[in-house]
C-alpha cells in the first residue's frame, strides 16, 4: 500500500509541505510496517506476491488507448476518469482536460490549461468539473469543452467534485466541503470537518442522494449534509480511529461512499465496511475487511480491497464474507470495479486482473502499460477504462 503521512500546520498548501508530501510517497511506497519505512533494505518486509499463470476463463479486448497528458506521477491523487453520455472525460496533471468518444477513444474536444488539475473530473448537469492543487476549480460545459466558470477553494483538491441538483460541491485536503452554484459558480456554503494530526494521502469525492451529500472524512467518520445549506444532518463511524500512536489511529475514509438504493457503503483504513441506512444514518451491518478505496457494487454483494492487497466479496444483505482472494497480495491494488460477471483491480505495475464475482477465481489478467495503476476503474455501457499515474487510458470490453 501506499501511504503519506500528512502534517496539517495550515490550510493552505506550501512548496515546503508538498516537498514532504512527495519524499514520504517515494519513501512509503509499498511498505506495510513502521520497521519496513525506517528500517534497512534487508528490513523492507515481504514482497509483493509474484504473478502465476492461469488459463484465462473471459476474453479481455483492449478496444482503444489515449492520452490525457502528464499524469499523477507520485503525487498519489489517484487520479481517474469520469464516464457520462457515451463520453469519457479525463483531466491530467499537466495537459488539461479531455473528451473522447466511449466507444472509439476519438478525442471531441480539449480544454488547454496551464494550472495542475489533480482533482476530477466529475460530471454532471452538462459539466465537467476539475480541480486543482493550487484550489483552482474550474467548469467546462460537457458538449464542447466550453469554460463556463471559475472558483478557488483554500486547499488543493485532489478528489473529484461532485455534480448535481443544481451544485457543484468541492472536497478539499483540508476536511473542508464547499458547495457552488452550477450555473454560476458562486459559492453557496461550505462546511469543515476537523482533520486527525496524521492522514493516509488521498480522498475521494462525495456522492450524492435525493437532497444528500455524503462526505468520507479523514478521522473515520461518514457525514450527510443537507445539498440546500450544508447543515450535517448525521455522521457514523466506519473506521474506529484507536491506538498508542497517531499512526495507529488512521482510520481514514478515502473512497466514495457508494450509495445504491437506499443503502450506502462504505470502507476505511482500518478495514472496516459499512453498509449504512443512507436517510437515517443506521448502520445495516459491518465487516472486518476493507481499506482506503472506494466499494465496488454487484447485485448481490459487494468488493473491497484491504491494505495487504486481499480482494473480498462481502452478502449485500449481511456483510458476510463469500470470498477472498489473496494471488495479488502486497501489489498496491486499486479499489475495485464491477464489470459484468467480474470484479477488477489494476496493480502498481499496470496489470488488471478480473475475478469472477461469484468465486474470487482469477478470470483474465491484461498489462495497461508499465505505468502503475492507482485509481479505481470506471465501468459504463459495459466497457471499462483504467487510468494509469502517467496520463495514459485504456478501454476494454468482454467477450470479443
Amino acid at each position: 500500500m501506499t501511504i503519506a503521512g500528512r502534517l496539517r500546520a495550515s490550510r493552505r498548501s506550501t512548496p515546503a509541505r508538498v516537498a514532504v508530501v512527495l519524499l514520504c510517497v517515494f519513501a512509503l511506497a509499498g511498505c506495510s510496517t513502521i520497521k519496513g519505512w525506517f528500517g534497512s533494505k534487508k528490513d523492507k518486509g515481504p514482497e509483493p506476491a509474484e504473478l502465476t499463470e492461469f488459463a484465462p476463463s473471459v476474453t479481455v479486448s483492449k478496444i482503444w488507448s489515449a492520452k490525457a497528458g502528464k499524469g499523477e506521477g507520485l503525487l498519489g491523487v489517484r487520479q481517474a476518469p469520469a464516464i457520462a453520455d457515451g463520453r469519457v472525460y479525463a483531466a491530467a496533471v499537466k495537459g488539461g482536460v479531455h473528451a473522447f468518444d466511449l466507444q472509439t477513444g476519438a478525442t471531441a474536444w480539449k480544454y488547454d490549461s496551464d494550472l495542475a488539475l489533480s482533482g476530477g473530473p466529475g460530471v454532471g448537469d452538462g459539466l465537467v468539473v476539475v480541480g486543482g492543487l493550487e484550489g483552482d476549480v474550474i467548469a467546462l460545459d460537457a458538449a464542447t469543452g466550453a469554460e463556463k466558470w471559475q472558483a478557488k477553494v483554500e486547499n488543493e483538491v485532489i478528489a473529484a467534485p461532485a455534480v448535481g441538483q443544481g451544485m457543484v460541491f468541492v472536497r478539499s485536503n483540508d476536511g473542508r466541503v464547499t458547495a457552488f452554484d452550477a450555473a454560476t459558480g458562486e459559492r453557496r456554503w461550505f462546511w469543515s470537518h476537523d482533520m486527525p494530526l496524521l492522514t493516509v494521502r488521498g480522498n475521494d469525492a462525495p456522492s450524492l442522494g435525493p437532497g444528500y451529500v455524503f462526505v468520507g472524512n479523514d478521522d473515520g467518520t461518514i457525514s450527510a449534509l443537507a445539498v440546500a445549506d450544508g447543515r450535517e444532518l448525521w455522521s457514523q463511524v466506519i473506521g474506529q480511529p484507536d491506538g498508542r500512536t497517531e499512526l495507529e489511529r488512521m482510520a481514514d475514509v478515502d473512497g466514495t461512499p457508494v450509495l445504491d438504493g437506499v443503502t450506502l457503503y462504505a470502507t476505511s483504513f482500518k478495514r472496516q465496511t459499512l453498509a449504512i441506512e443512507a436517510p437515517s444514518g443506521r448502520p445495516i451491518w459491518a465487516h472486518d475487511s476493507g481499506g482506503t478505496g472506494r466499494v465496488g457494487v454487484a447485485p448481490d454483494r459487494v468488493v473491497v480491497t484491504d491494505p495487504d492487497g486481499i480482494v473480498w466479496a462481502l452478502d449485500k444483505d449481511s456483510g458476510t464474507a463469500l470470498w477472498s482472494q489473496p494471488a495479488m497480495a502486497r501489489r498496491s491494488l486499486t479499489a475495485p470495479a464491477v464489470q459484468g460477471d467480474y470484479a477488477v483491480v489494476g496493480d502498481f505495475e499496470g496489470y488488471l486482473h478480473w475475478l469472477k464475482l461469484d468465486t474470487g477465481e482469477l478470470a483474465a489478467r491484461v498489462r495497461s502499460g508499465r505505468d502503475p495503476l492507482r485509481a479505481a476503474p470506471v465501468v459504463a455501457d459495459g466497457i471499462l477504462v483504467a487510468e494509469d499515474t502517467d496520463g495514459g487510458l485504456s478501454a476494454y470490453r468482454l467477450g470479443q
